[in-house]
This record gives structure tokens, C-alpha cells and sequence, in this order.
């Protein structure tokens, strides 16, 4: 993988016959308060040095992925649009800067239904943000959550449930990820021999978890599920060296992995 092409808001990827872009919503600021230890403790006096804060909290950054083959793009997760704050929602500029039609995008595909991963599909005006949309995909643990948010109405009932195991393309496969959410799905992509895995968010603070990653976090919803499924990914990225893309990394979002002592280290493409 090599990247290709990059701008305030996106950078892309040559990957193997595709293409792959990561596309900036923007950013969230979170206390860090958010971080967990085991039995649910927060940080207080020992708070890790290696934690970067801006303004005293963490800065996550809010990345969606886009995996384009020439005819068609699909986007796994869509950015909060005006849902959240107004940090985020710069899904539009992004896909406009990397010269990416909305009408190309045809198939959507969520990691889980939190609102900094859905609520894209709607624009700030409320226009439908991919008017040719034939394909949106939900975790089927996670139907019920995707038809309570009232702001996405007119997409209940168009969802298409999607299972761990699933291959949602050819070159696209679900692998089960749950803690994060109860159907945190993870997508491994493969073409011509190279993989990467769009994560979600198996990290949200780099600066921490890569290299203690039993560190959780307060929105997990089973902290244990959580820990074990990010000790199981971040492995098997390690065991395939394939790539590794994710929702909260530092965008662009995407790297490789690598062991180093108890933890991991990312190292960014």
C-alpha cells in the first residue's frame, strides 16, 4: 500500500486493484475521565505520562474509509454530521477534496450504530448525503439501536442485516469485534494479495492503548468483550502483517502494527 494523494481532509491509498481513502469528519474532545482501568477505575494522580492532551482532554479524531474499484465505492461508517459537535461533519469536504461523487457511493456499511459512525447519512440541510444509495448495511445485533435514532426515519426498514463471518463484497469480509457495542464489527479487505482491517473503534486513544491496551473505555459497553476483542485484533493484524485503519487513529487512520513488549506499536503510513 502506498498513499496516493492527501489533503486537509483525506488521504489515499493505492491497495493492491482498489482504492483506498480515508475520509476526516473531523474531531471529537473528550475528558479523560472516559479512560478505564480494570474494575471500571478512572485515571486520577496516575494519570500515564504518554498520554497526549490538548486543552487538558482527548482529542479523537472522527475517520470513515472509503474503498473505491473504479466503478463503484463503498463507505464503511459515515461521520456524525451535525448530530455532535461542530468539530465534526466534515464528511462532504472530505469526499469533495478527494474528488469522490457522492452518487458513486452506492454501498454503506457500519462498524456499529454510534451516532459519530451514522448519522452521516443525513447532510446538515437534510438532503440524503449519497442520493444513489441501494445498499445499507447494519450489524444484526445492532437493528434495534440503528431503528431508534429518530433522525435517520426514512432510512428504517431499508437496513440490511449483516452477521460476523458475512463477506459484504468479494473483497470485503465482517469479523466480529463486540464490546465496543454489542455488533462492533471489524472489515478485513483484501485485493492482490494485500489485506487491511477497518477497525472501527477497536483504539480511541492512540497515545495510550496501543501500547496498554487492557486500558478501556467509559462507552464500551462490556469493557471485558472490549479489551479481549482489541487484544484479539491488533494480534491477528500483527500474526498477517496486513494494514489497519481506524475510526478514532490519528487521521489518516491507517498503518501497520507491530508487537513491542507487553503492547503494540503503530506505526502511520
Amino acid at each position: 500500500m502506498k498513499r496516493i494523494g492527501s489533503g486537509e481532509f483525506h488521504a489515499a491509498y493505492e491497495f493492491g486493484s482498489l482504492r483506498l481513502v480515508s475520509l476526516r469528519d473531523g474531531y471529537v474532545d473528550m475528558p479523560v475521565t472516559r479512560l478505564r482501568q480494570a474494575n471500571d477505575k478512572t485515571f486520577g494522580e496516575d494519570l500515564p505520562s504518554q498520554l497526549r492532551l490538548v486543552d487538558g482532554g482527548l482529542r479523537l479524531s472522527v475517520n470513515a474509509f472509503l474503498l473505491d474499484d473504479g466503478t463503484e465505492a463503498t463507505l464503511i461508517d459515515t461521520g456524525a454530521s451535525n448530530a455532535w459537535d461542530p468539530s465534526m461533519g466534515f464528511l462532504p469536504q472530505a469526499l469533495q477534496e478527494a474528488n469522490i461523487a457522492a452518487e458513486r457511493i452506492r454501498t454503506v456499511a457500519f462498524t456499529h450504530t454510534h451516532l459519530d459512525h451514522i448519522q452521516g447519512l443525513i447532510l446538515p440541510d437534510g438532503r440524503d448525503a449519497f442520493p444513489q444509495l441501494s445498499r445499507l448495511l447494519v450489524p444484526e445485533e445492532e437493528l434495534g439501536r440503528f431503528r431508534a435514532e429518530a433522525r435517520l426515519q426514512r432510512f428504517h426498514g431499508r437496513e440490511e442485516p449483516f452477521a460476523a463471518g458475512q463477506r459484504i463484497t468479494p473483497a470485503i469480509e465482517a469479523l466480529a469485534a463486540a464490546g465496543h457495542e454489542k455488533g462492533h464489527t471489524c472489515f478485513r479487505v483484501t485485493s492482490d494479495g494485500e489485506t487491511v482491517l477497518i477497525w472501527g473503534d477497536t483504539i480511541h486513544v492512540p497515545s495510550l492503548q496501543f501500547e496498554r491496551p487492557e486500558i478501556t473505555w467509559e462507552f464500551d459497553a462490556d469493557q471485558d468483550k472490549a479489551r479481549e476483542s482489541r487484544m484479539r485484533i491488533m494480534a491477528l493484524a500483527t500474526e498477517e502483517g496486513c494494514y489497519v485503519a481506524g475510526a478514532h487513529l490519528d487521521s489518516p487512520g491507517v498503518g501497520r502494527l507491530f508487537r513491542s513488549g507487553s503492547g503494540f506499536r503503530f506505526e502511520p503510513l
